[in-house]
């Protein structure tokens, strides 16, 4: 199987293309790849969480993801697309992939809800992947003990995430590891002080990852 990853921007330095530049760039360089291709992963996001910029959310998050998909499915390419444990912000603990995701409350949220609307109604072939990664070492000076989730360091996220593709597993999958809170993951690579949420934090991403273990 052949896959490919498509992250042709990073928010956190303000370099974000216009949509109609990003499928530009994705078609061109899809195109100039042998035709054996059959997996894009989609790790592009505006993930500026808090933002109450409503345009950027949606061009970046919806209506990219809506232009991808009418791609992979018109060349018959599988789509994988990376989502967030946010999305269970709001949710039951320990939040199931049968369980309604109720998000966090903001444009980021509502637009990446729609856009995993958006792939499981109209993708031929995908795998949805909700889940959470950072960076390693923990580079800042605090960490919430109060903040409890499936998330880990993005090395080892995404070698789950490899692992998921190389498997061919499709639908819907919560991805993680064990649950821990922020200060414990942290505390496995940096000596960072004990701090506790924001009150617009949420505090509790956790998801049942049961359907993950079992098929991986």
């Amino acid at each position: 199987m052949d896959y490919w990853v498509v992250r042709l921007f990073d928010n956190q330095v303000g370099n974000i293309f216009l949509v109609e530049r990003m499928v530009s760039i994705l078609i061109t360089l899809v195109v100039s790849y042998p035709p054996d291709i059959d997996v894009i992963v989609n790790c592009i996001a505006l993930t500026d969480t808090y933002s109450e910029d409503r345009k950027s959310n949606w061009d970046v998050n919806c209506v990219y993801v809506d232009k991808l998909i009418d791609y992979c499915n018109k060349h018959n390419i599988k789509l994988v697309h990376i989502s967030t444990d946010y999305l269970y912000s709001n949710s039951r603990a320990v939040a199931g992939e049968d369980d309604v995701p109720v998000h966090c409350g903001n444009w980021y949220g509502y637009t990446k809800l729609l856009s995993d609307g958006l792939v499981q109604l109209r993708s031929n072939d995908y795998l949805l992947i909700r889940c959470s990664h950072k960076p390693r070492p923990f580079s800042y000076e605090g960490a919430w003990i109060d903040y409890i989730g499936n998330f880990d360091y993005v090395d080892v996220i995404s070698d789950l995430i490899i692992k998921s593709v190389r498997k061919n597993l499709s639908g819907l999958y919560n991805l993680g590891t064990e649950m821990k809170s922020m200060y414990d993951m942290a505390s496995e690579t940096s000596n960072p002080k004990k701090t506790i949420t924001p009150i617009h934090i949420p505090k509790n991403v956790s998801m049942d990852i049961s359907k993950l273990n079992r098929d991986l």
